[in-house]
Formats: C-alpha cells, structure tokens, sequence
C-alpha cells in the first residue's frame, strides 16, 4: 500500500504557511518532494530523508510528490502537549491536535451547546478549486465580507498542501479556516462537520461559510463512488443547523468526459439524490445554447430545491483580479470559464443574502 523509498535532499524550493518543497535526490533520479515541518521537521539540504512516493509513481496530478514521512538522522523536538483530538487516525503520521468543540478549548463553552447558524449562508461546492472563484463573486458583490473556509476530509487531509488557501489567506480573502473530520491544519479543529461549521459561524464570526472539500478529489466514474458525495451531505448539516445553504453547480463546458459536461453528475447526484434538506441551486445565466443546457438540466432539481438563477456580469473580472490562478483539472479560468462562473454566481448570491432579513 506504501511505496517507500530513501532519498537526500538536494534543495529546499518554494514554501507557504505549513509545507515546503525540496528536490530530493533517489538513486538515479531527482524527485519532487514534499514536507510539512510541523509534522517531519524542517528538512535542510544533505539531509537523508524517507518518502512515500505511491502517489508520485501513478502519476496522479493532485498527488505528484514524494512525501516525506521522516527525517530519520534529525528527529523534531516533541511538540507542546495540548488537545486530544487524533487527526489521520491511526495511520503512522496521525496528529494530535487541539478541537475547538474539546473540553480543554476555550471554545468549549461557545460550542457546548451551540445548534444554530442563525441564517448565515453557507457555500458548498464539489471541488477545492471552486474556493477561489466563489470568493471572487462574494467579494465583487460585497467588499469586506468576513468569510470563513470549513474543509472537509474528502481530498487532502492537511490544510497546508493547499497553496490557494495560504495565498488567499495572506491576501485577505479568507478570515478563518476550519478543518474538520480527518482532516487538519485549520485556524480551528472539528470533529464534524457540524461543529466546524458552527465554529466558523459562532466562534470565528463568518457572515459567509464556504465549505468544500481539500485538493485531491476522488472519483471512480461510478454513480456514488466520488468524494464530492459529502457536498450533500454538508446540505443536510446546513440545513440541519438553521444555515441558508447555496449550492455551488460544477459546471463545464470543456471537460472532455460527458458525465461532467454540462452539470456534472457529482452535482446532480449531490444535491439531487443526497441531500434532503433545502438549499438554494444557483443557476449562472450562461448565454447561448449551452447556457439554455444548463438551465434544463437544473430543472429537476426544483423537486427539493429552490433554483435561483443569478447573473453573471462582472464576475470574469473580478475572477481575474483574485490573488490566486484560478484552474481546475489543469485547466485555466479562460479554458473553462463557465466552471469558473458557476462557483462565482454562488458567491454572488450569498454575499446578496447577508443583510436580508
């Protein structure tokens, strides 16, 4: 299950809040790694370091590192004891960490008998690369939004391996970060997704919540064998919990694979079949033949839902204006706009529900 190999660090590359990148050296050949220093230490050039190089080897795009499990001749100093929460359960690198909703928090009292979200809109999207995007609609319609992210554990399981989050958080763009099931490396911890997202409204103060998966989605071409299932799941914990949720559609008109052109099957399974709790569909008025595809294809999702057509002028601007480059599936803004326009036009409306009475 772990290929592992043995390598030494040439060079130390390219770091962002939780990770850095290095050159590692195996045999023969050079390879890209990476390291989170918080958990393996910090790795320095001449250093002999072991690796996991599964994801590497299969060429997964998502995954296409060595991951450096451990600096064996220059262990790390034990870290502060505190929390016990266990993140990446029982796999060797599990993490300890603190838990917002844990006795010991200074969050507990906030969270002990926290249950609403008191109406704030609560983005949920399929991919990691929607965060960008829909940030871009919530700030072109409202400057200033205190938005929170709340990552879930369907893709990568440490936060900082995302370098769209460390650079939306530098720019602003983000003012809290809730990592929440496996996964870890937030501003705050969570057990569930329930209380990551109560966190992110009570402890944390979102007017917005965006909630979606890390880097890394999972799918198998199946029916309901992909990651990007929890996006209905989080539906139902938003509803659950007295939160307005947005439902960001994954949209493509250049993806290759027919289950994804249009409105991706993941959405339409998600939000069609998963979750049972209300959520506002957003439909981006997209022009032209295609755009008149999406709209009928979202129409048996009016069964439980309320489909909301919202505009999209102004949102490839202020797409271009956004701290990060935008892609999904190795593709830009411009190769897949209306990918891009969709998680924008969500944005849009939930900035549009903040002040609603």
């Amino acid at each position: 299950m772990i290929r592992w190999r043995d390598g030494v660090v040439d060079s130390v590359g390219r770091s962002w809040s939780g990770a850095v990148e290095l050159t590692v050296t195996v045999g023969a050949q050079s390879v890209r790694a990476l390291a989170y220093p918080e958990l393996v230490g910090t790795p320095v050039a001449g250093d002999r370091v072991l690796l996991n190089v599964g994801a590497l080897d299969r060429g997964l795009g998502t995954g296409g590192y060595a991951l450096v499990v451990a600096v064996p001749d220059r262990l790390p100093e034990d870290p502060p004891e505190h929390g016990h929460l266990v993140k990446a359960r029982y796999t060797p690198l599990q993490a300890m960490v603190l838990g917002a909703d844990e006795q010991d928090s200074p969050d507990h009292d906030v969270l002990r008998d926290a249950d609403d979200l008191f109406g704030t809109p609560v983005v949920v999207a399929d991919l990691h690369s929607a965060l960008p995007a829909v940030l871009a609609g919530v700030y072109e319609a409202r400057p200033g939004t205190r938005v929170v992210y709340v990552m879930t554990d369907g893709g990568a399981l440490p936060l900082a391996f995302s370098r769209s989050v460390a650079t939306l958080r530098d720019a602003g763009w983000l003012s809290g970060t809730v990592t929440v099931g496996q996964a870890y490396g937030g501003d705050r911890e969570a057990v569930t997704v329930h209380t990551g997202l109560l966190t992110a409204v009570q402890v944390l103060a979102a007017e917005v919540v965006v909630i979606t998966q890390g880097p890394g989605n999972l799918g198998t071409g199946t029916r309901w064998g992909f990651s990007g299932v929890q996006s209905g799941e989080a539906v139902n914990a938003v509803g659950t919990l007295g939160g307005r949720a947005v439902a960001s559609l994954r949209i493509s008109e250049a993806d290759p694979r027919p289950r994804h052109r249009g409105i991706s099957h993941h959405s339409l399974t998600a939000y069609g079949r998963v979750a049972l709790q209300p959520a506002d569909i957003v439909v981006p008025d997209l022009p032209g033949d295609f755009g008149d595809a999406v709209r009928d294809a979202a129409e048996p999702l009016k069964l439980r839902h309320r489909v909301v057509r919202v505009g999209v002028d102004g949102l490839y601007e202020a797409m271009r204006e956004a701290p990060v480059k935008l892609s999904t599936m190795g593709r830009s803004l411009d190769e897949d706009r209306a990918y891009f326009e969709a998680a924008a036009a969500a944005g849009r409306h939930a900035a549009a529900l903040i002040d609603r009475p």
